[in-house]
């Protein structure tokens, strides 16, 4: 069996899941966006034990590829993923980076059978423009998200936007348990 290769065109945007050897790449440009406001550090322990959520997109140069930016799906629940991390490279910007790794995102939790996704951004247009819809945080988060609250460093007065996103064509899954009760952090409501 003869394998394709193909070189991609300069300016190409690649996604792939991430590799160990990203992870120094990945922490550094969720740090920059952490150091601005716009999004939580994240550790890099934290993305060493979490690396099978991530993926990574890279940009074609003159040179090979070069990394262009981050995005991680990481599952709450049966019915329920967050899309986390997001970060893309300051000078890659409004190239479609970002679009591709929410893309990436939903495409395995289609696979895996998930039908929702969710994200905390101060983004809103641009994860609207990726079919999600801002939601009233204080009537409807699913009860994982608060989960994940609890851990945050900012769940007192946080400012984030939640936004939600059905996947069509994805059914619910069959047989799933209830989660356990929402535990709503004190001071976000």
């Amino acid at each position: 069996m003869k394998v394709r290769t193909e070189t991609p065109v300069q300016g190409d945007v690649l996604v792939r899941p991430a590799r160990a050897d990203d992870v120094v790449a990945i922490h550094d440009i969720i740090e920059h966006w952490a150091r601005q406001g716009q999004m939580l550090s994240r550790p890099m322990q934290n993305l060493f034990e979490n690396l099978r959520d991530f993926f990574v997109a890279e940009t074609s140069t003159e040179e090979g590829l070069r990394f262009a930016g981050t995005g991680a799906l990481h599952v709450l629940w049966g019915d329920i993923a967050e899309i986390r991390g997001l970060a893309v490279a300051p000078d890659v910007q409004a190239r479609g980076v970002g679009s591709k790794l929410v893309a990436a995102c939903e495409a395995e939790a289609r696979r895996l059978g998930i039908p929702t996704l969710f994200a905390w951004t101060y983004a809103v247009g641009f994860f609207e423009r990726c079919g999600f819809r801002l939601i009233d945080k204080s009537r409807e988060l699913h009860p994982r998200v608060w989960s994940e609250c609890l851990r945050c460093p900012f769940f007192r007065g946080c400012n984030e936007n939640g936004l939600v996103k059905k996947l069509e064509g994805v059914p619910f899954p069959k047989g799933l348990p209830k989660p356990p009760p929402a535990q709503v952090p004190p001071g976000i409501l």
